[in-house]
């Protein structure tokens, strides 16, 4: 069977300075080409799913982001407002300094509190893999599966680095099929997206989604 690459791509516009334009041209662009989703800031949550009704396309937007160190209290709130919005997927970033202290119980408990606020939306959990060593990112995913989540997810995109095909590999191999794995940040061209799935991705999260759509 042919992969359905597009029905993988969270088609994403995260810019501090998108307007309203941008967004109705991401949307656009995910209805013509049937992405999983599209992936925005909570402002243009509501906005991206008046624009998305009654297709197939999900609205993913990003908690706690970029950086990952809001309060358990302001993500659960930013997650809670985002669903009432009309999202269907929310993307939380860790608490990445917690992870690094050892403090894997506040992190668990974190990515557990805003899996409770999204009810229904699948929860995927941003790791930040370019600030981890190897056994924290397997402490992340153990963490991400302990507490709810339905992905792990590699990179904001914002940070020092994106995906790269062995973190994604090493992810996969860490949760195996207890949840599901994105890659995100620095995906270009349908050759890098092919070689994330074949890591082991079930998600790409990309603002190129038309190149790599185009091939």
């Amino acid at each position: 069977m042919e992969l359905n690459l597009n029905a993988m791509i969270d088609h994403t516009n995260l810019k501090q300075d998108a307007v309203e334009a941008d967004i109705e041209r991401l949307c656009d662009e995910a209805r013509a080409f049937g992405f999983a989703t599209v992936c925005v800031n909570s402002y243009w949550t509501a906005r991206a799913a008046e624009l998305l009704e009654g297709t197939d396309v999900g609205i993913t937007t990003v908690v706690g982001f970029p950086l990952g160190a809001m309060s358990t209290a302001g993500k659960v709130a930013e997650t809670a407002a985002a669903v009432a919005d009309g999202a269907t997927e929310i993307d939380m970033v860790i608490n990445v300094g917690r992870l690094k202290a050892g403090d894997d119980a506040i992190v668990e408990q974190d990515i557990a509190a805003v899996v409770e606020a999204a009810g229904d939306a699948d929860v995927k959990v941003i790791i930040e893999c370019c600030l981890l060593t190897d056994d924290e990112k397997v402490r992340a995913c153990e963490a991400s599966v302990a507490a709810g989540a339905a992905f792990v997810k590699t990179s904001t995109g914002f940070s020092t680095g994106g995906a790269t095909v062995e973190d994604v590999r090493l992810m996969r191999q860490t949760v195996g099929d207890r949840c599901k794995v994105k890659a995100a940040g620095g995906i270009h061209n349908r050759a890098e997206a092919l070689a994330m799935v074949e890591a082991g991705a079930d998600r790409l999260g990309t603002s190129s989604g038309i190149a790599i759509a185009e091939g």
